[in-house]
This record gives C-alpha cells, structure tokens and sequence, in this order.
C-alpha cells in the first residue's frame, strides 16, 4: 500500500526550528499541484539548493516530515519554481510512476498538510489571523485560543464477501477506470461497524454479518484514514444498486478478480487478499469481564 515504504521510513516528528539546508526536499503545492524536475528519465521534488542556491535564503518554509534522513518543507504559495519544471496532481504523479513510490506517500501526506495551512489561516470562531503552535503540530488563534488540529478523517473500504465471490464496484461519475469495494465516510454518532452495515445497505441494498476488521491506511488525497472490513451478506444477495454512487456492482467469483492497476491502496489489496482465500474469515471473539 501506499504506505509501505519499507526500507525507509517516515518521521512526521512536529520539529518547527528545524531549518531547511541545500540538500532538503522543497514542495512548491499551489492550486492542487506539485512542481517537480525531470531527474534522468523520472522526476523528483526540487531541493532548497534548486530553488534559493547553496547560500540562498528563504522565509516561510514550514517544516513537514522526513524520510530517513531526508527532509520535506513545505514552500510559501508563490515561490518561483527553475525552468523545466511540471506540474503534476498527486493522481498523475501515482500514475506517471516517474518517481519512487516513497515519494509518491510524500507528497499525498504533504497535499494534505498543505492543505490544512491553507484553509486555517483565518480562526473559524472568532476571524483573527492564526498562527503556529510552538509545541505540537497545532495552529492556534492568537485572539480566542482556539487549537486547529490536522483533519482526520475516517472512513470505511468494506469487502463484502458471499461464499467465494466477492462485490466490485465502479464508481459512477468519477474519473476512476478500475474496480473498486464499497467505501463510504463515517457519520457523527456512528461506530465503524455501523459504518459498513450503512454504507453497504444504501448503496447496493445488502444486509450483512460477521463484520471483521481487516487493516488500515492514510490517504491523504481526502485527509482519510481508511479502515477495512470484510463482512458477509446476511440472506438476499440480490445487488440494488444506488446509481447516483456506483455504476456497477456484481459478484466476482475468486480467481476472475482483477485489482487495481498498482498496488497503492487498501482497497486493491483487499480484493487481491480475498481472491488468494487469505482474508480473515471471523470476526474475533470479545470476552467480556464480569466482575
């Protein structure tokens, strides 16, 4: 998945003094994409050096995470790019497959930072001009003391499972060309398991049972952090599509399952977990305590 980015790893420690040097990774993210620089027959994220030179200097980079030992700062919308650059959305730098995917889990993780600087500059309680927490990875209102936290979203990728056929989808109305499984957000006063049962019921019409978490992942192109389950139709398997959701929906016997086009997302290891019969058949046993 998009996260497993092993050897490497990623360290999203909130340093704010941490200062950018000459080899440090720059994101210049305006308007819903990135620049990048053609790098040999692939493209990379541009470093301070390229941007400012080696004794350059510059005001405003907000430090994000790092890779290893590989930092990434986010640059002040506005910032010049070199000639040559593109421009590129994290969709097309995913499917241009120009770049490692470590890099690619970079910068779906820093659109979504960027994104929350963005739409917090103001308070939304009282309108004064915010600032950044000191302490945490936090902005704070200077006026009223309101604490804006990183958007986290949760939502639900959900396997519904019949025997040894398994419910595809298609998105209806989305530029998405491949199968997909049930998802959907959780709603305030909801549990997760709630979640599914909901979302499988309003957009193909099923009930279902034994609902069994499966694994997790952040996707930040939404500010998600998706949570998979499998689950079993409960009784009738007739599929009542909600047309203005999917524009398919059918059972797909193990071996014809075809996946995703990478191997980025949960939802793409799901259906291939499933067609190899390794996805987990029960949903584990909770002992409650009697005191």
């Amino acid at each position: 998945m998009i996260q497993d980015i092993l050897p490497r790893v990623m360290h999203n420690r909130y340093e704010p003094d941490k200062k950018a040097g000459p080899a440090s990774t720059v994101l210049c993210y305006e308007n819903g994409s990135f620049a990048l620089l053609p790098d040999g027959d692939g493209l990379r994220f541009p470093t301070f050096k390229d941007l400012f030179g080696t004794d350059g200097q510059a005001e405003g980079l907000i430090y994000l995470f790092s890779i290893d030992s590989q930092e990434f700062f986010l640059a002040p919308q506005g910032t010049q790019v070199p000639d040559g650059s593109v421009r590129m959305t994290v969709r097309e730098l995913r499917s241009s497959r120009k770049t490692g995917k470590y890099l690619v889990f970079a910068g779906y993780t820093a659109m979504q930072l960027a994104n929350w600087y963005r739409d917090n500059r103001f308070c939304g309680r009282c309108g004064q001009e915010t600032a950044l927490a000191d302490n945490e990875r936090a902005i704070v209102c200077p006026n009223c003391g309101r604490r804006i936290y990183p958007r986290v979203v949760p939502a639900v990728i959900v396997g519904v499972t019949n025997g040894d056929k398994l419910l595809i989808t298609r998105y209806a109305r989305r530029p998405v060309a491949h199968d997909a499984l049930v998802a959907g957000f959780t709603e305030i006063g909801e549990t997760l398991e709630e979640t599914v049962q909901r979302e499988v019921e309003e957009e193909v019409g099923l009930k279902v049972k034994n609902i069994r978490y499966y694994k997790s992942q952040p996707w930040g192109i939404v500010d998600d952090l998706l949570m998979g389950f499998y689950c079993d139709v409960d009784g009738d398997d007739t599929i009542r599509l909600d047309d203005g959701e999917l524009a398919v929906g059918r059972w797909v016997e193990r071996a014809d399952i075809e996946g995703q086009p990478d191997n980025l997302s949960l939802t793409n290891e799901m259906m291939v977990v499933f067609r190899e019969g390794k996805e987990p058949k029960k949903a584990p046993m909770i002992e409650v305590r009697s005191d």
